[in-house]
C-alpha cells in the first residue's frame, strides 16, 4: 500500500518489533507486524499471550497482477499471496495486523483455530476463495462455493465468465413471474 512507512525501533522501547522480533510498519494508522510464514502460528500465540484476545478477521490478497512492486520492510520478500489477520486488545482498544507472505507454489500457512476458535469460518472462506490451505484446521472444507466447484474465484488467474449459472424459476407466483 502506498501509505506504508517503516517504524523506527529504539533500544528501550516495548514495541511489537522488539517484542515479537519481526519487522513492523504502519498502514492507515494501524500497526502491521510482518511475520514469516514459518512463525505465523507462534507469533499469533505470542499475541494471544500478550492480551490480543480477539481475532477480528483473516483474509488473503492475491498480488499476481499487482504493479508496481509492493513496499515491504527489509528482510520481507514479496510472494504471490499475503495472508492478513487483524487483532484487538480489549483492555486498550488497540488494533494490530499480522501479515505473512505465501508463495503461489506452496499456498499454505498454519491454522490459528487452536488459539482463536473464531477463525474457523474465516480460514475456510480464505481457503474456498483463494485456495490457501490452513494446516491443522479441523474441517477445511468449502464454505461459500459448492463442494464440487473447481478453482478458487478470488485468485487473479481464475477464469471468469466461463461457467454458466442457472437460476431457478420463481415458484408459487414469486417475484419475477
Amino acid at each position: 500500500m502506498t501509505d506504508t512507512e517503516l517504524v523506527e525501533v529504539t533500544e528501550l522501547d516495548d514495541s511489537p518489533a522488539r517484542r515479537y522480533g519481526h519487522p513492523v510498519t504502519s498502514s492507515r494508522g494501524q500497526t502491521v507486524l510482518h511475520a514469516p510464514r514459518e512463525q505465523w502460528r507462534a507469533t499469533a500465540e505470542a499475541l494471544f499471550a500478550d492480551n490480543w484476545t480477539m481475532l477480528v478477521d483473516i483474509t488473503a490478497v492475491d498480488f499476481l497482477t499487482y504493479k508496481p512492486a509492493r513496499k515491504l520492510p527489509d528482510g520481507v520478500t514479496a510472494e504471490r499471496f499475503e495472508v492478513v489477520a487483524s487483532f484487538v486488545r480489549f483492555d486498550t482498544g488497540e488494533r494490530i495486523r499480522m501479515r505473512t507472505q505465501v508463495p503461489g507454489s506452496d499456498p499454505k500457512v498454519d491454522s490459528l483455530y487452536a488459539i482463536y476458535p473464531g477463525s474457523d469460518y474465516q480460514e475456510r472462506e480464505t481457503f474456498d476463495m483463494f485456495g490457501i490451505v490452513f494446516d491443522g484446521h479441523p474441517d477445511l472444507s468449502r464454505i461459500l462455493m459448492p463442494e464440487e466447484w473447481e478453482g478458487h474465484p478470488l485468485r487473479k488467474d481464475f477464469a471468469q465468465g466461463v461457467i454458466p449459472v442457472q437460476f431457478k424459476a420463481p415458484q408459487n407466483g414469486g417475484a419475477g413471474s
